[in-house]
């Protein structure tokens, strides 16, 4: 989506520019950048103490704060209209099909100087974080299987009579490593289940100490 270019993403050109070898003068012509901002962005990194490879990395905010003392992103308007609407993000994040892209394109849209998408998420990523009580979880190697089935169903077609054939996905994780076990089957019966466990079983090759369903709530299983 168009929009105009923000001041941490001309940091990034200046940056480019800078180790291209190109001059401040010009630096300050391209991106658009005050000629004594130039020189004051530039003398710190001849201080040797930033390296552009490494700032090059850096999430746009985070990056700002080096260059920009005493500034950053937690000051400026659009961090507060970002605050305001964070609990509309919760909201259409916890729907289904909900995605990220989505819900920054309506936040875009309703305010249109807002956030660009990476700065969005990091935003995002650093409140939620923040609102949620911390719990570490500790898993010993091979102790444990987690198993469920998806609430979302997939299909696939019948090649000979074009047929599409709805199909319920077995899903298994290891979560010490997040090895991830996947399988569709006809239904979710009982012996739908135990056929996929047995499977997934053969394919990790050995068996856990505990079996962790995660809420099957169908009644047509008995675990």
């Amino acid at each position: 989506m168009a929009g105009t270019v923000t001041e941490m993403s001309k940091i990034k050109q200046l940056l480019q520019l800078h180790e291209s070898g190109v001059s401040n003068r010009r630096i300050a012509k391209e991106p658009g950048i005050n000629r004594e901002t130039v020189n004051t962005y530039v003398n710190k990194l001849k201080s040797g103490e930033m390296q552009i490879d490494e700032l090059l990395k850096l999430d746009e905010p985070v990056l700002e704060g080096k260059f920009i003392a005493g500034t950053a992103a937690y000051t400026d308007r659009r961090f507060e209209d970002f605050k305001e609407r964070l609990p509309w993000f919760e909201k259409e994040l916890g729907r289904k099909h909900v995605t990220r892209q989505i819900v920054w394109q309506e936040y875009l849209s309703a305010y249109p100087s807002g956030y660009r998408y990476t700065q969005f998420c990091y935003h995002l990523n650093q409140q939620l974080a923040a609102r949620k009580p911390s719990a570490i979880l500790t898993h010993v190697a091979g102790e444990k299987l987690m198993v469920d089935f998806c609430g979302d169903r997939l299909e696939y077609i019948n090649t000979d009579t074009g047929e599409i054939i709805p199909v319920h996905v077995f899903i298994a994780c290891l979560p010490y490593s997040d090895y991830t076990f996947i399988m569709a089957v006809n239904q979710q019966t009982t012996e739908d289940f135990l056929y996929a466990l047995s499977c997934c079983l053969k394919h990790l090759g050995g068996s856990p100490k505990i079996l962790v369903p995660d809420n099957i709530s169908t009644s047509s299983i008995t675990i």
